[in-house]
């Protein structure tokens, strides 16, 4: 649960002793608690499903405000509040959550090659749920049910994604370029977000920018780490960060270099566990280079690939510990080059945002799914009465476009299921 959930990531933060199955990755609310809690989505909706999203999140505790502003966001602080509200609602309402508890394999009936359906579920490797619809809502970071679905012989694919490192700059640098002025007043700390092809084409763009935020360790396996960016409902921290990302397709998780030494390929071209290898191989190096800590060092020392040895003109805003590295080494050179063309033009667009001693944090490895799970138009897997749904089977990008894939994957199972269900055919009157 929520409460449990939260002391258990700060004591994380504090301590280093990390929870496999409690972190910033998962838990009730997911990887979304732990963040900025924006709620903008480039999604096109043409049947109000993000005004619903929204009007839900109000109902249950979010600022109303969200239903009108541009570039709104409610703050982990909030969201994790939001979060129970809403499961306390579904208990009310008869439904049941499941604490302690992790889904250990799928059991199908039919043969493979032939017409399969989904009959159970087996939760903590003993208690078996019968099914006959699954709702595969799990998060771009559950690597475990990824490999027990490839297991059962449940279509899964490759697909592009995105690494990089996070960048931190004052928040007044940021207020000054985008307002003209160091203090943001009731305009609200300033945001950006910026995009810049590379040289050997590859995209590097800014991703989940945090006004006035923190750089979190966001780990979720033993000797591996990751990083993610989080802020507060009133965004009043010292530092904006973002990650800056280079974007990566699966001909680049096999053979590429890493700093870790080199891949040891794919198993097939259209191997759907190569992404998260890579995924796992980069974690792991940044885990080593910080001996556990987040790895950091200054955007100068970066360039020149030399370990730094204290902080510039930008104060360290974290949440875990954190220790200099040299995070040249995290990197295949090609991705690195791409990174520091990214950085330099952006300082074309933003002044000083190539300041040499702009920290950096790695590594955001968890930008999106690493794969797709394959959904017909009804939202349903080959593997009849699964439906996947969200960010971790592909069909999402942040807290608002994964709600919105739940309510169309519901609006299906409805349709399906209602003893009212109306015909295909609607007349328009």
């Amino acid at each position: 649960d929520v409460d449990a959930r939260t002391d258990r990531v700060a004591r994380f933060w504090e301590t280093g002793q990390l929870d496999p199955s409690s972190n910033v990755q998962f838990g009730e609310g997911g990887a979304g608690t732990f963040s900025d809690g924006k709620l903008n989505t480039l999604v096109k909706d043409t049947f109000g499903r993000n005004r619903e999203v929204l009007r839900i999140l109000t109902e249950f505790g979010g600022d109303p405000s969200i239903l009108y502003v541009n570039k709104p966001h409610i703050g982990t602080d909030v969201l994790s509040r939001i979060v129970k509200s809403i499961r306390t609602e579904i208990e009310k309402l008869g439904g049941q959550v499941l604490f302690q508890s992790q889904v250990t394999d799928f059991v199908t009936e039919g043969e493979p090659g032939e017409s399969r359906r989904i009959k159970a579920l087996v939760v903590n490797g003993s208690q078996v749920l019968e099914a006959e619809t699954v709702v595969l809502a799990i998060g771009h970071s559950a690597r475990d049910t990824f490999e027990t679905l490839l297991a059962r012989g449940i279509p899964m694919e490759p697909k592009a994604f995105a690494v990089g490192l996070r960048v931190q700059h004052s928040q007044t640098l940021i207020n000054e370029s985008q307002y003209g002025m160091k203090e943001c007043g009731e305009l609200g700390p300033a945001s950006y977000k910026l995009t810049w092809k590379a040289s050997d084409e590859r995209g590097v763009y800014s991703f989940c920018m945090c006004p006035g935020g923190y750089v979190v360790n966001a780990s979720s396996e033993p000797g591996r780490l990751a990083v993610n960016g989080m802020s507060y409902h009133d965004r009043a921290g010292e530092n904006a960060n973002s990650a800056i990302i280079v974007t990566v397709t699966p001909e680049d998780f096999c053979g590429m270099e890493t700093g870790a030494g080199t891949d040891r390929g794919c198993e097939a071209p259209g191997d759907a566990m190569a992404g998260i290898r890579f995924q796992r191989r980069l974690e792991e190096t940044a885990f080593c280079l910080g001996k556990g800590n987040i790895p950091i060092q200054l955007y100068g020392d970066f360039k020149e690939g030399r370990v730094s040895e204290g902080f510039g003109g930008v104060n360290p805003a974290f949440r875990g510990g954190y220790a200099f590295a040299n995070l040249r080494e995290l990197f295949p050179e090609p991705l690195s080059r791409a990174f520091m063309e990214g950085m330099e033009g952006f300082g074309t667009m933003i002044r000083g945002f190539d300041r040499p001693d702009a920290i950096l944090a790695g590594i955001e490895s968890r930008t999106s799914s690493p794969v797709r799970i394959p959904r017909d138009q009804g939202m349903e897997s080959p593997v009849k009465g699964i439906f996947p749904c969200g960010e971790g089977a592909g069909y999402a990008g942040g807290i608002t476009s994964a709600a919105m894939d739940g309510i169309k994957t519901a609006e299906e199972i409805i349709r399906r299921y209602s003893p009212l269900r109306p015909s295909r055919t609607v007349a328009k009157t």
